[in-house]
This record gives C-alpha cells, sequence and structure tokens, in this order.
C-alpha cells in the first residue's frame, strides 16, 4: 500500500497527463461513449475553472501579502515578456509577406502570454518560494494586458477598440480566477487566522494533487482541440515544434536570470509556464483560430518537462532520506 502511495506521489502528474490522453482515445474512438460525450465535456468545462480555484485558494494560503515584494528577477522576465513580444510585432509589421509569418505569430503569442496562476503550485513542490512567484504572476499578467493591446493590432489589422476597451477586457480573462483566491486567503489570514492555520497545515499538499487532476481535464481538452482543428498536419506540426522551442527557451532563460537573484525555480516556473487557455483566446481574438494549436501544444510540453522535474526532485529526497537511515 505504502509504495503505490509513493508512486502515486512520485508520478501524479504523468499520470494525470495519461490518463487525460486516454479519456479522449476512449471518447473519440469509442462510438459507444458518444451518447455521454456532451455531459462529460460540460463537467469538464465546468470543473476545470472550479479545480483552479481551489488549487490556487490553497497555494495563496500560504503566501503572506506583506512578504511581496518586486525583485530584480522579476523586471527582466517582464522586460523579455515585452521586448520579445514587440520585436516579433514589428518585424510582422515592416515585413508582413515573410515566409514564416505564422510561425513567428505562434512563437510571439507563446512568449507574451502570460504566467499561469497556477505556476505558484509547481514553485511550491519543486522548492522554490510561492511568494515571489505569486508576484510576478501578477505583474506578468498586467503586462500581457498593457502589450497586447498595442502590439497586436500592428501585425493583424482589425477593426479593434480603444486601448482601455481592450485593457479592461483582458483583465477580465486573465484575473478573476487569480485575483478572488488570493483576496480570499488573505481575508483568511487576517480575519480567521485560525482558520488559516488549519488550511495550511490540512491542505499543504491538496494544491499539487488537484493540479495533477486538473491536467487530466486539460490535457483531454486539449487532445480533443487539436483532433477537431481543421488546420493542416503540416501547420500543426510546425505549430508544435515552434511552441517546443519557446518552451525550452523561456524555461532556460527564466531559470538563468533567476539563478543570478537565488530564485532558479522561480524563474523557470515565472518564465516558463504559461497561461495556455488565455493564449488561445488571444489568437482567436486578436489574430488568426489557426494560431491556437501553438499554446495548445504548449501546455503539453510545459507539463512533460514539469512532471520531470517533481520526479527528479522527489527521487532525489528518497535516495536522501535511504542515505539517512
Amino acid at each position: 500500500m505504502n509504495k503505490a502511495i509513493r508512486i502515486l506521489k512520485n508520478w501524479t502528474l504523468p499520470l494525470g497527463m495519461s490518463c487525460g490522453l486516454l479519456g479522449f482515445l476512449a471518447f473519440h474512438y469509442i462510438k459507444a461513449l458518444s451518447p455521454i460525450k456532451p455531459a462529460t465535456q460540460a463537467t469538464a468545462e465546468f470543473l476545470m475553472p472550479t479545480v483552479l480555484f481551489i488549487m490556487l485558494f490553497a497555494t495563496f494560503c500560504k503566501v503572506n501579502p506583506r512578504d511581496m515584494r518586486i525583485t530584480g528577477w522579476h523586471v527582466w522576465l517582464v522586460l523579455f515578456q515585452l521586448a520579445a513580444c514587440t520585436c516579433i510585432a514589428l518585424l510582422l509589421h515592416f515585413e508582413p509577406n515573410l515566409s514564416f509569418v505564422l510561425p513567428a505569430e505562434g512563437l510571439m503569442v507563446c512568449l507574451v502570454c502570460p504566467t499561469a496562476g497556477a505556476a505558484a503550485v509547481i514553485t511550491g513542490k519543486l522548492g522554490g518560494s510561492e511568494t515571489s512567484l505569486t508576484t510576478y504572476t501578477i505583474l506578468s499578467n498586467l503586462a500581457a494586458a498593457v502589450i497586447i493591446p498595442l502590439v497586436f493590432p500592428l501585425v493583424e489589422k482589425h477593426a479593434y477598440a480603444s486601448f482601455l476597451s481592450q485593457f479592461i477586457t483582458i483583465l477580465r480573462h486573465v484575473f478573476p480566477l487569480l485575483v478572488f483566491p488570493f483576496l480570499l486567503a488573505w481575508g483568511l489570514r487576517e480575519f480567521f487566522p485560525n482558520a488559516h492555520k488549519q488550511v495550511v497545515a490540512y491542505c499543504r499538499n491538496l494544491a499539487f494533487y488537484l493540479w495533477g487532476f486538473g491536467l487530466i481535464l486539460s490535457v483531454g481538452q486539449t487532445c480533443r482541440f487539436l483532433a477537431d482543428s481543421p488546420v493542416s498536419a503540416n501547420v500543426k506540426w510546425t505549430l508544435s515544434l515552434v511552441s517546443l522551442l519557446a518552451c525550452i527557451l523561456q524555461f532556460c532563460l527564466g531559470k538563468s536570470i533567476g539563478a543570478a537573484y537565488g530564485e532558479r525555480i522561480g524563474g523557470g516556473q515565472g518564465l516558463g509556464q504559461k497561461n495556455t487557455i488565455f493564449a488561445i483566446w488571444v489568437t482567436y481574438t486578436y489574430l488568426t483560430p489557426v494560431l491556437s494549436v501553438a499554446p495548445g501544444t504548449y501546455i503539453i510540453w510545459q507539463n512533460i518537462f514539469n512532471s520531470w522535474q517533481v520526479w527528479r526532485k522527489q527521487r532525489a529526497e528518497e535516495k536522501n532520506n535511504r542515505q539517512t537511515y
């Protein structure tokens, strides 16, 4: 029994991804499941934000807002997010007939996409600072809300609303599931300290296992989205490769910058783990639905990498425990 629990703990993320893939394959190929497919999709769409809210609340309960400070690595990562997006947008604006326009736009979306609120969960699991990462997550989402309405019209010259209107629209998409659990956790800390201590004591690892469950839903939905996409196979593979390169670049660069400030884990998660659901919405709203393949596959790459990181850390901890005893 203990061995089974240990395996479950070590392989939570890979198991979540595998279950999501198997669930998609079952509903895609087993005709007998077709009658319950709409109800299953509706349930998944309801559960995803609910699980995310509880997960972030449990994580933010461990964050003391009074300890939140903007540090050097926060600034450098936000500058990279803004500069990378702006440079690609300007290139595409002045050279609209380039042969690699679609991959460049896919790369731009992956780079400007803000940090996922759940990045703090993996950061804490890997031994990083959840407080510092939460600070950066808020900054990253604000930066995306500012830069996207400014530079994306340079790429796709559609009729857009005013900057303020677009800014508020983006905030509505990225902040409710980020700010509300944060404020709830802060209020619990300030006004119900005993209840707050109980949540921290008994829900220490809850967020991580909820993240594993959330992977079942998100990977299943991503696979369904990619299978239903009318985009040609060549375009899918090209954008998938672009998202893989973007994932490697951002995790490596984030770790390098974070390491200079003693926050290697937070830097990697801050720049590498993205709010891909928001990125997909951005491609539909500002660019073209074809590009949604890039953030759609990015979620797979980032979770494969995070699964490996968690497995490696837990394996090292088990090895140290055996040596101790």
